[in-house]
């Protein structure tokens, strides 16, 4: 599979500061783009109260209608493996291709990034990833793979689930691994009506907390659907002020 991302940039109006802009790169950015464009467009006026820095947005999308989308994300956010093992839920679907999230984070770091930096003013030290649902499953595991890619990650209501929970083992090797002081922030937030993916998200970081900056939130009264809208300014403020 190799199709054409649309890539958007929310360009702050006000000149960088002199170390250059914090910059978010959001996933899914067909769907969060623009909300994430306005949490910093209106928070970023009041810093001193919202905690939201004027920064650079940049969505990475995918064209096409939904169906075209689902297949996109199901192979651009999965992680290669030798198999892949779905639940009863997803069968009446039919498999579809998977595996692609070490092209697409090679994507983002040899070709995207770069051409940023090229245009914009980034703060190097101030980079966030942000993701949910699939995305986000990537978003933890560009972390656990390539941790020096980002400083701030932020998954909320990540497929854990994904090919029987997978991801831990991910975990695992990068706990091995980490260094202690090693500057990475981690925020995962999940609805309190999205079941087993409560208790996944809630796992998932009791196994990680101690080991990096991260904190963990359950919207209440809220689902999978609904979850991004409103958790996404509790987010930005934790990547901005870590």
């Amino acid at each position: 599979m190799n199709l054409p991302y649309d890539i958007k940039v929310a360009i702050p109006s006000t000149p960088p500061p002199e170390d250059g802009y914090p910059i978010v790169y959001v996933l899914d950015g067909n769907a969060y783009f623009s909300f994430a464009r306005d949490v910093v467009r209106l928070q970023s006026r009041r810093t001193a109260k919202t905690f939201v820095e004027i920064a650079l947005i940049v969505g990475i999308g995918h064209l096409g209608d939904d169906e075209a989308v689902s297949k996109r994300r199901f192979y651009e956010f999965t992680a290669p493996a030798a198999s892949y093992i779905y639940p009863e839920r997803l069968k009446k679907f039919g498999k579809k291709e998977h595996g692609g999230a070490e092209k697409l984070l090679k994507f983002i770091q040899l070709e995207l990034k770069p051409e940023i930096e090229k245009r914009f003013s980034v703060n190097q030290k101030k980079q966030t990833l942000f993701g949910h649902s699939l995305s986000g499953l990537f978003t933890l595991w560009a972390l656990f793979t390539q941790p020096k890619s980002f400083q701030s990650y932020l998954a909320i209501s990540p497929s854990v689930w994904w090919n029987n929970h997978e991801i831990f083992d991910y975990a695992n090797n990068f706990l091995k691994h980490i260094e202690q002081r090693n500057g990475l922030n981690l925020f995962i937030a999940v609805g309190e009506h999205e079941a087993f993916m409560v208790d996944d998200a809630q796992r998932l970081f009791s196994q990680l907390e101690g080991h990096l900056e991260a904190n963990f939130y359950i919207a209440l009264g809220e689902n999978h659907a609904s979850v991004v809208p409103t958790v996404i300014s509790r987010a930005f403020r934790f990547a901005f002020t870590h």
